[in-house]
């Protein structure tokens, strides 16, 4: 990208450099690419004369090695360093302890305010003359220092008054890999796993490196390895030795390790007859487990645990609580610094009342029960990752508990890794909602962001759509959302067109003519999967298991919960589930001010509205059009809006090199089509309840309902394959 063509580059080892073939879209947003302006140009190679880099550390070394590479490729100049500060510094990095006097002195009351992992860019006078500096309180804050100073040479930011004071509002900012020992991904789309445990520990692919320049660069500081649907093997010695290397490959770059934990592992791997956290002897396991992890890698950050949920194992198969099962292992992470993540996904075939209350149900009974090294992690929405969603009521509702947001970032039910959704904003839309919770003004970002609850630990985890595609994750534009999940993390109270901007300019182009019309696409793009898709708060018509395409019609699933019709309840009088007061009562769950919007079909947002109302076809919406009209406009808006989203990237095919352009040409032509696809099965299905015709407006169906009924796709991707 930028127009990278195939050539040559420098790779980083941890053993020196080599030379390699670079394809295109290897390099994410790091290109680096040449400065086109020559006046700025100038202006950075002045900075660049003379610079003093600390540089007694793994985490320094990989920083100032990370700075010769970016001044390299955008300026064309090889970095002159000095051995020490001297009044010839044009560009100065160094943590706060081991800088010139007078200079700690300029930046004493900055250091306060970043912590550990925060950082300071500031252009001060020095003997002098202006020079620019870069410091933190510690090493890892130099790396994020570092990594920013270099975003702002591909912004072209004006240097000569920067003056920024940054830190992460977040604590744990993560990716969660649903990565298979097989290597398999679950609700993967971009090829299989990065890690090849058969060649692990001893072959280190470079891959794994470039993966952690790019997390480091936005911030991210935390990994969980493996799927949530775990396998206990990955606790084994064999695998643990494996995991470590890729610690060890990691830690310079300031993130650390994790493991999902299958809860019953003592049973699968260590001999016993009981996962029961209440039992001694299962402690003593976990016990022994944590030591031995720790004994290998000493910064391991901790388990992430599925349980009760979707067949996993957990503490309810002893008749004991979340509470019981998060706390014995956070017993055993305690004396080594761990924390336990424990996702709140969780619902009952048990319970047929409405899936989207149980969370709720289960865990904010149990606020202020958890250990304070344990993070509730849940998921943005109430059911599960849909395109649209209103907040999850757990949110603001247990300011007792370490409440972390689950994110995925991988499309599992956005159009997979073919669709060019931005996800930043859809992010946004949670981040930004207001929870009432302690009055007005209380969003999901404060309270996530501990500026409410003060918790003991905040975080933010985001399902990784990483695989081992040239390009990382499939689609160009899916790139953005990985990016653009970083930048979030690390602030967020960030706009979504901000980020936009920043990935273009890092990716693409600096054109204001490439980059005005492709972020408008970028910032609209989510949108018109919503209404193609699940319009007015429709949700969960995916078919079934792989989750591709439409299946509305889908009802023969053994579990009811299970089936698009349980979510959507079309019949002859109307369409949509009905949560208000007079339906499941989910409404109950947010604050008063929240349920009551929510349970008034009249004040309900329409972007909700069939999510909480059952709503009868000739109902009136707000543009005057009836439901059933209404709904079939906003499927046939969201194809036009695919249609407009071909028509921006013909416009700027002159800023981006031939191969650019038709990648993601040929992926908006997929788009288009499945798009159609969703429109035309959608409004067939729904039709043959409301028994009214299409508008006007509505392109005719390309094919049949029972066509798109016959429609089988067993080798999906996302899900194991079957070989049988």
């Amino acid at each position: 990208m930028k127009h990278i063509k195939l050539g040559v580059f420098i790779f980083l080892l941890s053993v020196g450099t080599i030379s390699a073939q670079v394809p295109n879209g290897y390099n994410l947003w790091l290109n680096y690419s040449p400065q086109p302006n020559s006046t700025i140009l100038k202006e950075y190679q002045k900075v660049s004369t003379s610079v003093y880099f600390q540089n007694e550390s793994d985490v320094l070394n990989v920083s100032r090695e990370e700075l010769k590479r970016g001044l390299k490729g955008m300026l064309g100049v090889d970095v002159l360093f000095s051995d020490a500060i001297s009044k010839s510094n044009t560009l100065i990095i160094a943590t706060n302890n081991n800088l010139h006097q007078d200079i700690q002195n300029t930046l004493e009351t900055n250091y306060k305010s970043i912590g550990d992992e925060g950082f300071i860019i500031k252009s001060i006078q020095f003997k002098g003359k202006q020079i620019i500096v870069i410091s933190a309180n510690q090493d890892v804050g130099i790396l994020y220092g570092v990594f920013r100073f270099l975003r702002l040479l591909q912004m072209e930011t004006d240097l000569s008054t920067i003056h920024i004071i940054d830190s992460p509002k977040l604590d744990l900012r993560m990716l969660n890999h649903w990565d298979n020992l097989d290597r398999t991904v679950e609700r993967g789309y971009a090829g299989f796993s990065l890690w090849n445990w058969q060649k692990l520990p001893d072959f280190i692919d470079q891959r794994y490196i470039d993966y952690a320049r790019a997390n480091a660069s936005i911030g991210i500081n935390g990994a969980v390895l493996n799927n949530v649907n775990a396998s206990a093997l990955i606790l084994t010695p064999m695998y643990l030795e494996k995991v470590a290397a890729l610690a060890n490959v990691f830690r310079p770059y300031g993130i650390k390790v994790y493991l999902t934990a299958r809860f019953s592992a003592p049973i699968e791997i260590g001999g016993l007859d009981t996962a029961d956290p209440l039992n001694k002897e299962v402690q003593n396991w976990w016990n022994t487990m944590a030591n031995n992890i720790y004994k290998a890698i000493p910064d391991f950050g901790g388990f992430l645990v599925k349980a009760n949920s979707e067949g996993q194992p957990g503490p309810q198969n002893y008749n004991r609580t979340h509470v019981d099962g998060a706390n014995m292992l956070a017993k055993a992470l305690k004396p080594h610094n761990g924390v336990v993540i424990w996702r709140s996904f969780v619902y009952s075939e048990h319970d047929v009342t409405d899936r989207a209350k149980q969370a709720y149900s289960e865990f904010v009974p149990f606020d202020g029960k958890f250990m304070d090294n344990v993070l509730v992690q849940s998921k943005n929405g109430p059911i599960d990752f849909q395109p649209r969603e209103p907040f999850h009521p757990m949110f603001g509702a247990m300011p007792n508990t370490n409440l972390m947001m689950e994110f995925q970032i991988t499309q599992e039910y956005l159009g997979f890794s073919t669709h060019l959704v931005f996800l930043p904003k859809l992010f946004e839309e949670v981040l930004k909602a207001d929870t009432y919770a302690e009055g007005k003004g209380t969003t999901v970002a404060k309270v996530i962001d501990g500026s409410i609850t003060k918790p003991k630990l905040t975080g933010i985890a985001g399902v990784s759509n990483i695989g081992n595609d040239i390009n990382w994750t499939g689609h160009p534009f899916a790139q953005a959302n990985w990016y653009g999940f970083g930048r979030l993390a690390w602030n967020p109270h960030l706009s979504s067109e901000t980020i936009a901007e920043e990935w273009l300019r890092a990716t693409y182009s600096i054109n204001s003519k490439f980059i005005e019309p492709v972020k408008n696409m970028m910032l609209n793009s989510r949108e018109a999967v919503v209404n193609y898709m699940n319009p007015l708060g429709l949700h969960h018509l995916f078919d079934t298991n792989h989750h591709y395409g439409p299946g509305p019609w889908v009802s023969n699933l053994s579990r009811p919960e299970w089936n698009p019709t349980y979510y959507h309840k079309a019949d002859e009088n109307g369409i949509g589930f009905n949560r208000s007061s007079t339906g499941s009562n989910a409404v109950e769950q947010y604050a008063n001010e929240v349920a009551h919007v929510f349970n008034i079909v009249e004040t309900c947002p329409e972007e909700y509205l069939l999510w909480f109302h059952h709503v009868p076809w000739d109902y009136k919406l707000k543009n005057g059009e009836s439901l059933w009209n209404g709904l079939a406009l906003k499927y046939q808006e969201g194809v036009n809006q695919v249609s407009q989203m071909i028509t921006t990237w013909n416009a700027v095919k002159p800023y981006i090199s031939e191969a650019e352009y038709k990648e993601v040409d040929m992926l908006l032509n997929i788009q288009l089509k499945e798009a159609k696809w969703w429109k035309d099965a959608s409004l067939l299905y729904f039709q043959t309840f409301s028994k009214q015709p299409f508008p006007k407006d509505i392109e005719k169906p390309e094919k049949s309902l029972e066509y798109y009924k016959s429609l089988k796709f067993p080798f999906a991707p996302g899900i194991r394959p079957h070989w049988d």
